[in-house]
């Protein structure tokens, strides 16, 4: 008992939620079937109204089962039916028997819902996702003024058939008994909630409809009767004679169908699976919109697909995950898929068994339920967008997308809130700055740690050497701008760098003016550097490959390839120094003497210190030490070249950070702190080093105090030097 009790309470919302779905969709599916099927032959309506039906209960039943959204209620629509029924029409008036016209419907049926299974399993569903929030948003607003619009004739029991203006400018169309259930059903759902939350306000609205119609009739007696009764649904018509003699008849006939016959039905298929896929996955957009949830497109519309194949192959109308519905159900209580598993389920149960009490459910009712489900679904968030000129454009493709549903249709809406949102996303495009930063050589460093004096050198010579680090998306509408500003450096700069570490695009006009630059650069025998030439762009592009493609093939004169932007300053200050950065790898390791740190002592300091050190030879490859290790060594390079390796950003992957070189020295700053090590020291060329311990040091502190001194001065005042040097780059790359 106690775990019924707890699945009920976990489903109760999803019961009502169906429910109540079921109230809405239920009449509406009637109402499409009776539509298409009275277009083929008025003896057909019955069996239209049960077409109908049996649509509603297979949508109901598969789509939610196979689907991949929460309260989505799937049932014969108006798409659907105004498609069917203009194909109905055209074989009519060229004279083909109504048998004839229904067999063809179904096996349109059945193409439309293959179709919409191989658009799912294509994955073109996906592109839902695109659609911005301005479009979700006027959207999800014009729905609502159109469920409203729809709604209020029958709700004020007009004619059928009025428009809503016509209904608000004519008093005199209007019935009170029609409008009083109305009224009642609106008042009492929204005020619902205040006085219960067991019962769905849906629900309790459509009861005080329902009460409210009974109260009148007491007093009218011509509201008691079904027959020529306006203010209720009225018989379902969930029987027919005759009905499974026509579908079998139906199925004996496909058999005999021609390929060529098949084949004409695939254009009218593929604009119904169009539109029927349009029209569920906006209602998907929107039920993420309003739940904070997300659903999956393609399993969706393999889904529909499959529920359409059944639907059409048992004699019921397709359809598609409809608006009203799936907002009554969310506002119902809705939670999960096994809400539109239960409008399915309820939808057979009450028209064959509870035909009967559904049709005295007052239309005004209904009418008042989805006013206040179309009230609820206007977006009134995009308002504020009218309080800063920055967004007032975007306000406007709201009210674009509103006034194109409302007068023009909601696929048409969709398209211009689409092509709007692009045209302001690349007017934004083409007024941002594609360069992030400009800097030259002489204001960065490599990788590579030179000694004082090439660091000297290259700070007089650096700015004849320029460095662009470009952003965003090179395309045609950036692309006039970045070679504004590229111009004036190509008729002056040395050597021009382009780094393209942050670029998420590149267009064939934006390739175009970068062969440009080359050509330019290359009159003055200038190379164009690109850096951070990445393989796989965010949009899955090969950068290199389409480079190359472009024309920009590296030659190593007029465009060199870069992988980072460290590698490119690098290669600028080999040149920029010349034969002073080129170390000949088969001179003899240096003495102690020879070393920058200690140029200037006297012989006897350097014989005492080479005392207390010791030498060591490494090969390619070899680890000196590593991230975490207990290491406070002094390394030295006689000869060859170490690698610094650290991690970046958080990452757990190894990078590139600094290079020593002969002459130089490196783990100083363990050496000083006493604290483990903070990265890795790499062989990357076979090298000869000059190590002094920490024990070594301190003897030699005791001993020769002097000695001592001098090496924790120079130290200190090289590992100084690289600081300044440090400090200026960040805080020249801070003011950029």
């Amino acid at each position: 008992m106690r775990e019924f009790t707890g699945t009920w309470m976990r489903h109760s919302g999803d019961f009502w939620g169906g429910f109540a779905a079921m109230l809405v969709a239920l009449p509406a599916s009637v109402a499409f079937g009776v539509t298409v099927y009275s277009a083929v032959s008025p003896h057909y309506a019955a069996f239209g109204a049960l077409a109908g039906i049996l649509g509603a209960t297979a949508l109901g039943l598969i789509a939610p089962t196979f689907g991949g959204t929460d309260r989505l209620i799937s049932s014969p629509c108006a798409p659907a039916a105004a498609v069917l029924t203009a194909f109905a029409m055209q074989f009519v008036a060229q004279g083909v028997e109504p048998f004839a016209i229904v067999l063809m419907m179904t096996v349109l049926g059945i193409l439309t819902g293959l179709l919409q299974i191989l658009i799912g399993f294509l994955g073109v569903g996906k592109l839902i996702k695109y659609i911005p929030y301005p479009v979700v948003s006027g959207y999800l607003s014009g729905v609502g003024l159109i469920i409203i619009g729809g709604q209020l004739p029958t709700f004020a029991g007009a004619a059928s058939g009025s428009r809503w203006f016509e209904v608000a400018m004519n008093p005199q169309t209007w019935d009170w008994r029609g409008l009083a259930v109305g009224i009642v059903t609106v008042v009492t759902m929204l005020g619902a909630p205040r006085v219960t939350k067991a019962v769905p306000g849906t629900i309790v609205g459509i009861l005080a409809g329902a009460l409210t119609y009974a109260g009148i009739a007491a007093v009218d007696p011509s509201m008691r009767t079904l027959q020529d009764n306006a203010l209720v649904i009225g018989p379902l018509g969930a029987t027919g004679e005759g009905y499974v003699q026509l579908i079998t008849d139906r199925w004996y006939q496909i058999g005999e169908m021609k390929l060529s016959q098949v084949a004409a039905l695939i254009g009218g298929a593929i604009t119904l699976a169009a539109l029927l896929s349009i029209d569920t996955l906006k209602t998907c957009v929107v039920l993420d919109q309003m739940t904070r949830t997300r659903h999956d497109p393609n399993r969706e519309l393999a889904a529909q697909g499959l529920a359409n194949v059944v639907a059409s192959t048992i004699g019921g109308m397709p359809g598609a995950g409809t608006m009203g519905a799936s907002m009554v159900n969310l506002s119902s209580g809705g939670q999960t898929r096994i809400s539109g598993i239960i409008a399915g389920v309820m939808t057979l149960v009450v028209a064959l068994l509870l035909g009967a009490f559904v049709a005295w459910i007052p239309i005004a009712a209904l009418s008042g339920v989805l006013i206040v489900v179309g009230l609820r679904m206007i977006d009134t968030d995009p308002l504020r967008f009218l309080e800063s000129r920055a967004t007032v454009l975007d306000f406007s493709v709201v009210l674009a997308v509103v006034a194109v549903a409302l007068f023009v249709g909601l696929i048409a809406a969709s398209a211009t809130g689409v092509i709007l949102s692009i045209i302001l996303f690349l007017r934004e495009q083409v007024g941002g700055n594609v360069v992030r930063r400009r800097s030259f050589v002489g204001q960065r460093s490599s990788t590579w740690y030179r000694p004082e004096a090439e660091m000297h050198r290259l700070e007089q010579k650096g700015n004849t050497a320029v460095i662009f680090e470009l952003q965003g998306s090179l395309f045609f509408g950036t692309t006039h701008r970045l070679y504004q500003t590229l111009e004036p450096e190509l008729a002056t700069t040395d050597y021009l760098i382009l780094d393209m570490q942050r670029v998420q695009s590149v267009d064939v006009t934006a390739a175009h003016m970068l062969n440009q630059v080359r050509d330019v650069l290359s009159e003055r025998n200038v190379p164009l550097l690109i850096s951070s030439v990445r393989e796989r762009l965010p949009n899955g592009r090969n950068l290199r490959e389409f480079l190359e493609l472009a024309g920009l093939s590296p030659d190593g004169e007029r465009v060199i390839l870069m992988p980072t932007l460290e590698a490119a300053i690098e290669w600028v200050e080999d040149h920029l120094l010349g034969d002073v950065a080129k170390v000949d790898d088969s001179l003899p390791p240096l003495e102690l003497h020879e070393i920058a740190l200690f140029k200037g002592s006297k012989p006897d300091t350097l014989t005492d210190l080479a005392g207390c050190m010791e030498t060591r030879s490494c090969k390619a490859g070899e680890t000196i030490y590593a991230r975490g290790d207990v290491d406070n060594n002094l390394y030295l390079i006689r000869s060859g070249e170490v690698r610094i390796m650290g991690l970046v950003g958080g990452s757990n992957r190894l990078c590139h950070i600094a290079t020593f070189g002969r002459g130089e020295f490196f783990g100083g700053l363990a050496f000083l702190d006493h604290r483990p090590r903070g990265n890795d020291a790499i062989v990357s060329k076979d090298c000869e080093l000059y190590v002094l311990t920490q024990e070594e040091f301190n003897y030699l502190a005791e001993e020769h105090k002097r000695i001592a001194f001098v090496l924790v001065s120079q130290l200190a005042r090289t590992l100084a030097v690289r600081l300044r040097h440090t400090d200026d780059e960040l805080t020249m790359l801070q003011e950029n």
